[in-house]
């Protein structure tokens, strides 16, 4: 999950098809067989928004595990970057509808419920290991959210 940042501003983008459709979100995807988290990244960046992103240009900031007691398959392990420098411009793809926002100003209700939990402490410089689970209405029913100095 990539998050990129251009001065006081975050893009999201709109899920268009598939898990999560519906909600803004960083871009990001499922890592193949042979990737690691920063090669899938890059690749998942490109593909979804049409950017070149160079690994060393990811900055780790957060490693979040999903929890969907309904739903085991859905569970995940998420690896979380920044990016403040890529080539080329954020644009629509078949998966996803890029849009610029405010950092102050995000619009956690067309977000993933546990957004506001991290997000901010994430955009704030901060690293952060995390844990949430949902019911079936994806409604956050347990948290965790811990600064960390390290990932």
């Amino acid at each position: 999950l990539c998050f990129l940042l251009k001065d006081d501003q975050v893009l999201l983008a709109l899920k268009k098809r598939g898990f999560g459709v519906g909600n803004l979100n960083g871009v990001g995807g499922k890592l193949k067989s042979d990737e690691t988290p920063e090669i899938a990244a890059v690749r998942e960046i490109n593909e979804e928004i049409g950017v070149a992103v160079e690994v060393t240009h990811l900055e780790k900031s957060a490693e979040i595990e999903f929890y969907f007691p309904h739903k085991p398959e859905w569970n995940l392990f998420c690896h979380t970057y920044l990016v403040r420098k890529w080539n080329g411009e954020p644009s629509e793809s078949d998966e996803m509808k890029p849009q610029w926002f405010s950092q102050s100003k995000l619009p956690f209700e067309s977000m993933w419920a546990d957004d506001p939990h991290w997000l901010p402490l994430v955009l704030a410089g901060k690293k952060v290991r995390a844990s949430f689970s949902f019911d079936d209405k994806n409604t956050v029913t347990d948290k965790a959210v811990q600064e960390v100095l390290v990932l």
